[in-house]
């Protein structure tokens, strides 16, 4: 018998270890390292071979992504460790070895074998059924249900809101500098966070400032104040969008702490908005106390955090988004069909047509392509605020600025933030992607031509999940 040290690194309150060397019939408590909050050991004396094990965390079954994972005829993941009979430690599986274990116990399925950050990921690639999809699905949903929107708050960190007789450039100016696409408005006279500032705000804005019978000008930004603005905006949504504002949106819709993360992503996918600020309610009475913005952005950073290590447990997040119904896509691409149009802009096209998308289609970015039909770049609503630096927005014109000029005028971090997946990616590589609150959607292209395939947003992922 060899002893051999098992680790997980990760954290968690208990951690089991349970394995192919006891049959899995027995869970071994594992022990705290000393001086440490997160690692936990166990040694365990065992005959030379191979043999298969994986953890209990907190009653949640996960791999080591960062060691050897191979996945069997059930389609279970598992860590892999190869005990020497004249070694103490276990030794490190030989690819050529490996590969030929992973093709035995899965040869039912076809894989490709992709590095990460993580380590070795397998990606099956045979669609799952229906009932597979609903499965995890419903896994997915029994977990947003169990966790509140308070967990979503960080541990330290600012939350920012507006004062709404805050004049509308100062307001855009303050969103510019703080990186924020979104901020909750407070309403000194009744003492209450009283709506939202968006970067379609500013959209809406810079259309009427560049209308040849403009109700607004450039004077206005300084002397109107938000609260008159947001006062106008149904009016001027209506305008553009040719859309009737139904009344209740006049509402303002924010989460309470205890409110389940589902529900909250349930009232940003009904009510098409990108953000809702979490409120706790005294009960004296006394005013809202402003204590997050909520987006489905940090929803997903949660889940992803959550089933990072135990993937095995939801073969949906495996499958390539090109075998699921999500997203749009381009007509062309073969097999896939889309109830969305796939909308593209040229890099010669106008700003302004770029923004009347933007509104008029109810999209958060609009892919730019070149004369080939190749990514660029996107644009999306939130790249506007790049337009209060320098007062941008009074020294153009929206019929003439084309969109190579506008993506020029756009900071460093805007300009690397589109992010890219070929349809043989896995849904839970699109859900990391996605969960840096940046990105928002993720381009399908081809991996030669960098044509446009298709698009995936946060509200894809979502209406997968719960819809």
């Amino acid at each position: 018998m060899v002893q051999v040290t098992f680790t997980w690194r990760y954290g968690g309150t208990q951690v089991f270890l349970c394995g192919s060397f006891n049959g899995w019939s027995e869970q071994i408590l594992m022990n705290l390292v000393e001086g440490s909050a997160v690692v936990f050991q166990r040694n365990v004396d065992l005959p030379p071979g191979y043999h298969k094990y994986k953890f209990l965390v907190d009653g949640i079954w996960q791999v080591d992504q960062e060691k050897l994972c191979v996945q069997d005829e059930y389609g279970a993941i598992n860590n892999l460790v190869f005990v020497k009979d004249t070694d103490s430690t276990p030794s490190a599986l030989p690819r050529e070895d490996a590969q030929s274990m992973m093709v035995s116990g899965f040869a039912r399925n076809m894989y490709l074998e992709a590095s990460s950050s993580r380590g070795l990921q397998l990606k099956p690639v045979m669609q799952l059924s229906n009932n597979e999809i609903n499965v995890s699905r419903h896994r997915l949903f029994i977990f947003l249900s169990s966790f509140q929107a308070y967990e979503l708050i960080p541990s330290s960190g600012k939350v920012f809101a507006l004062d709404t007789e805050v004049a509308v450039k100062q307001a855009f100016h303050i969103m510019y500098e703080q990186g924020l696409a979104v901020m909750p408005l407070w309403d000194e006279r009744n003492a209450m966070i009283s709506g939202m500032l968006t970067a379609s705000d500013f959209i809406l804005i810079l259309l009427k400032l560049h209308e040849g019978h403009s109700m607004l000008t450039n004077d206005d930004l300084e002397m109107h104040t938000v609260s008159v603005w947001k006062y106008r905006k149904f009016q001027l949504h209506a305008e553009v969008s040719g859309a009737m504002i139904p009344p209740n949106r006049t509402v303002l819709l924010q989460a309470d702490p205890d409110e389940s993360l589902k529900d909250v992503a349930l009232t940003l996918l009904q009510n098409k908005i990108s953000a809702v600020p979490v409120l706790h309610s005294a009960e004296d009475g006394s005013c809202s106390q402003l204590l997050h913005t909520a987006c489905l952005a940090g929803i997903l950073n949660h889940t992803c955090r959550h089933f990072r290590h135990s993937l095995d447990y939801l073969p949906l997040l495996q499958q390539p988004v090109g075998n699921l119904p999500l997203g749009t896509w381009a007509r062309e691409v073969g097999g896939r069909a889309s109830s969305r149009v796939l909308l593209t802009l040229h890099s010669r096209d106008l700003l302004g047509s770029a923004l009347k998308l933007l509104i008029e289609g109810e999209i958060s970015s609009i892919p730019i392509i070149d004369d080939n039909g190749a990514l660029i770049n996107v644009y999306s609503r939130s790249d506007i605020t790049s337009l209060a630096r320098g007062n941008l927005y009074a020294r153009f014109r929206l019929d003439q600025m084309i969109m190579t000029q506008a993506l020029e005028v756009l900071d460093e971090a805007s300009r690397d933030r589109c992010r890219t997946c070929t349809r043989s990616d896995s849904l839970y590589k699109i859900m990391e992607l996605l969960s840096d609150p940046i990105v928002r959607r993720v381009v399908i292209i081809d991996p030669n031509s960098r044509h446009v395939e298709g698009i995936i947003t946060l509200r894809d992922v979502f209406n997968l999940i719960l819809g």
